[in-house]
């Protein structure tokens, strides 16, 4: 086929176009081949005529197991990995001394903060904590704090950013976020300054916590089902005026948290 080509009456000058001839024909077999290996590549293990199975990513090996086999936790160096799987909604299931409380996580506006909660949930970090302030000034109930039970406990050993949102800072430095609360909310506690949650979580039961929307800082990142606000209401019908402790008052009962778990759907 090449020789067909040849039409040059000097030696020179078809070495020339044979070489050339080569080359083409080399190209030519390079797309050839590479056109196969696309074809083979894309349609590998798809069965005929559907897409490719996209290639499943693997979990991190510092990731808690979703059984809680390797709480408890509750210090660490570094915030979590990424441990959420995509297209999967998450439910926090609280256990309480005074009934179990239902949370839909808010994956979409929050990731980073529900992936945090999620994690430390499955290392355990929320079992066996006492709900440890009830402030109907502003209908909260506040706990997340296993080493000391009360605001001024550690921590995980790190904090959160900031997200949800557009967040400023006003010009005699206080920090406005986008939040606004309402009753049945799950609201990270924090402190004044920028990316400063940890792991302490407060719930809205009622029309006061929205006093806190001037400042909107507090991360929203679940929502208690109707069950659920019902039982935290209660609880908070459980406060009392107390001049001795330092938050002035509490229920007339310590309200414990057993166990936190997390359904995924």
């Amino acid at each position: 086929m090449v020789q067909k080509y040849r039409r040059s009456s000097s030696r020179s000058s078809g070495q020339q176009r044979s070489t050339t001839v080569r080359v083409v024909a080399g190209v030519l077999a390079l797309m050839m081949v590479g056109s196969l290996a696309f074809v083979v590549v894309g349609t590998a293990g798809s069965g005929g005529d559907d897409l490719a199975t996209p290639p499943t990513l693997p979990v991190p090996d510092d990731c808690p197991a979703d059984d809680k086999s390797d709480a408890p936790r509750l210090a660490f160096t570094s915030r979590p990995t990424w441990c959420l799987s995509p297209g999967v909604s998450y439910t926090a299931v609280f256990d309480t001394t005074e009934g179990e409380i239902r949370v839909a996580l808010d994956k979409a506006r929050t990731p980073e903060t529900v992936n945090n909660f999620v994690v430390l949930t499955r290392f355990g970090y929320y079992d066996a904590t006492m709900l440890f302030r009830f402030d109907p000034s502003i209908d909260i109930i506040q706990g997340g704090a296993p080493t000391t039970n009360d605001w001024s406990d550690r921590g995980p050993g790190y904090t959160i950013p900031d997200e949800g949102g557009e967040y400023r800072t006003t010009t005699s430095g206080q920090l406005i976020g986008p939040f606004t609360y309402q009753a049945g909310d799950l609201v990270m506690a924090r402190s004044a300054g920028p990316d400063s949650s940890g792991a302490q979580f407060f719930f809205a039961t009622g029309s006061r916590t929205s006093l806190l929307d001037a400042q909107g800082t507090y991360i929203v990142f679940g929502h208690a089902d109707e069950t659920g606000t019902a039982v935290l209401q209660a609880m908070m019908n459980l406060y009392e005026v107390d001049e001795s402790s330092q938050y002035g008052g509490g229920p007339s009962r310590d309200v414990f948290v057993r166990s936190v778990t997390i359904e995924a759907d």
